[in-house]
């Protein structure tokens, strides 16, 4: 069940901070290669660097270990779509990931209909427009992933569909396909790789 942030409904914004500059280096590097060649790997490196402090800040802001769990993957879902939207110009790799974690858990919670929700709070603007450049190579990339998803088998599909175009959670996977937790994670980080290997064969 997901709490407000404090009494009164509003999300606080102690976010945790990165201020190392050599993670910052290593992250932001990983974030362009997730946006440019979609690489997985890099993924992954932001996934063990972060999720144990965007699990640890969504836990206290939730109140439910359960729904934090499934917001971090959430998270890094969306860390995967929107890696080439990120400006180190504007600001560090850390203070973008902890946006998209605060930015999820909001979504979340509007998602539950609270009535306590304050509408008027700032962390509730839209994010901006993308330039329509952005959207060509958003579009690029997306007609790239349906040819290299006509090579994966069906099973492995229907588990990419789930987990990243329909943004279901690894739990509510698991349930729909009757499948313990661990395998439906295990089965889509195989289907992610060999969704790569075809990207990459397509170059």
């Amino acid at each position: 069940m997901l709490r407000a942030a404090n009494g009164r409904g509003r999300v606080t914004s102690n976010i945790p901070k990165t201020s190392d500059a050599t993670e910052n280096e290593l992250v932001t590097s990983c974030l362009v290669a997730v946006a440019e060649s979609r690489d997985v790997a890099a993924l992954r490196k932001i996934f063990t660097l972060y999720s144990p402090r965007i699990r640890a800040y969504l836990i206290k802001h939730t109140r439910d270990v359960q729904a934090a769990e499934d917001l971090v993957q959430e998270v890094m879902l969306a860390i995967w779509r929107k890696a080439e939207q990120f400006d180190p110009m504007r600001g560090s790799a850390g203070a973008w990931i902890f946006a998209i974690a605060r930015n999820t858990y909001i979504d979340a919670w509007r998602r539950q209909k609270r009535p306590e929700f304050d509408l008027n709070d700032p962390a509730l603007m839209a994010d901006p427009e993308p330039e329509p450049t952005d959207i060509l190579v958003q579009r690029q990339r997306q007609d790239a992933v349906q040819k290299a998803m006509q090579t994966l088998p069906q099973e492995q599909i229907d588990l990419i569909k789930l987990s990243f175009f329909e943004e279901a959670s690894h739990s509510t996977i698991a349930k729909q396909l009757s499948l313990p937790i661990g395998t439906v994670k295990s089965r889509i980080r195989l289907a992610f790789g060999r969704l790569r290997t075809a990207l990459e064969d397509l170059k």
